[in-house]
């Protein structure tokens, strides 16, 4: 799994994976039918993203899907607005990390650690937090 700190470096890393995916394929021949994404909030509360492009719409990996079909190709083809991907995240999906490599939805409240830490992430959904 690579997390990346900015949503477009995640997006450039998944659209090279995918290139890599297909050596078959000139790169302005490649063609996406779904996109997604995952976000994640570390121990330190830094937000990191990871992306991923499938040539099917039922792709199956990490990430959530967010877009399919025409939407998704042309955030491979580098044709959207980061603002607007942030703003469609929904927050409830948004993954934690409880432990080092280990994530969940919500962080365990029934340690002393736990409810720390949840506490830290509690701005997670504030909208100033949405455009890290």
């Amino acid at each position: 799994m690579s997390l990346y700190s900015t949503l477009e470096e995640a997006i450039e890393a998944a659209r090279e994976e995918f290139l890599a995916s297909q050596p078959d394929i000139a790169e302005d021949d490649a063609s996406v039918s779904q996109f997604a994404l995952q976000k994640y909030v570390m121990q330190d509360g830094d937000i990191m993203w990871q992306a991923e492009f499938f040539a099917e719409e039922d792709g199956q990996g990490e990430c959530l899907p967010i877009s399919s079909g025409e939407a998704a190709q042309a955030v491979f083809d580098g044709d959207y607005d980061e603002v607007e991907l942030r703003q469609e995240w929904q927050a409830e999906n948004t993954l934690h990390e409880w432990d080092e490599g280990e994530f969940q939805l919500e962080p365990p409240r029934d340690l002393e650690e736990g409810e720390a830490a949840a506490q830290e992430w509690e701005d997670d959904n504030s909208p100033s937090d949405n455009l890290s």
